[in-house]
């Protein structure tokens, strides 16, 4: 896990070659930080599109009623551990294939959010997810308070919320589902401030080199996954089902 730190922090009399530099970093950076963007703000609206076209066609009713759910449910993990562990030795065009390809299996599995959500509610859900997660991720960005000790304390909730849902698949508790839907909301609030700065630093270690496209991929996945978990725990406050 990367420490944040900017490596910008100068004396305030410095020479002009150094703004000049100092400026050309600085475009290189807003140039990575939009190329991140963009990347996961595609790959959530391919999720989206296919998601409602596998909900309308009535496909997706069918198949999720079937053992082949498993599949479609499975199937975004394995991308994002193919990605997560295998990106140091892929190309950045097949980086980038397994990323659009990660978004298609999620839209499939989230298909199913159309089968038990009217629209209206998951329309205002994904709005107000979206402008909660450009503040939040604007404040990573502009902050220059080192957030990596309360990255180490999320991400230790997080694994605190997968264990907490594993037991209420057991339990069915409305109230225990509906206080873990909170938590995930807070969580991945907080991380996607933590991972937008994360996402920053990086930048200071890759620019230059190769691997830059490739964190480019992974910086975008990273953000998505803030997005989408944020956007379905939200869902299940604000949603109106069918």
């Amino acid at each position: 896990m990367a420490n944040w730190s900017d490596p910008r922090a100068t004396a305030a009399s410095r020479p002009a070659s150094v703004d000049a530099r100092e400026a050309a970093f600085d475009a290189g950076l807003r140039s990575y930080m939009l190329s991140v963007y963009n990347y996961m703000a595609s790959g959530v609206l391919l999720t989206g599109v296919v998601a409602l076209l596998f909900a309308s066609s009535g496909m997706a009713a069918q198949v999720l009623a079937t053992p082949l759910r498993w599949l479609i449910i499975l199937a975004p993990l394995a991308f994002v551990m193919v990605l997560s562990f295998g990106i140091n030795r892929l190309s950045t065009g097949t980086a980038q294939a397994l990323f659009w390809g990660f978004a298609v299996a999620m839209g499939l599995s989230l298909s199913s959010i159309f089968l038990v959500y009217t629209g209206t509610s998951i329309a205002q859900t994904f709005f107000a997810t979206a402008a909660a997660f450009a503040g939040l991720s604007l404040f990573g960005y502009t902050t220059k308070k080192d957030l990596s000790a309360l990255g180490t304390f999320l991400i230790m909730g997080v694994v605190g919320l997968l264990v907490a849902m594993l037991i209420n698949m057991f339990l069915q508790s409305p109230m225990f589902q509906l206080a873990i839907s909170g938590i995930g909301v807070l969580l991945f609030a907080g991380l996607t401030a933590y991972d937008t700065q994360k996402i920053k630093s990086v930048y200071y270690q890759v620019r230059g080199s190769d691997m830059i496209g490739k964190t480019v991929i992974m910086g975008a996945l990273t953000l998505y996954l803030d997005f989408v978990n944020m956007f379905t725990f939200l869902l299940q406050f604000m949603g109106d089902r069918r």
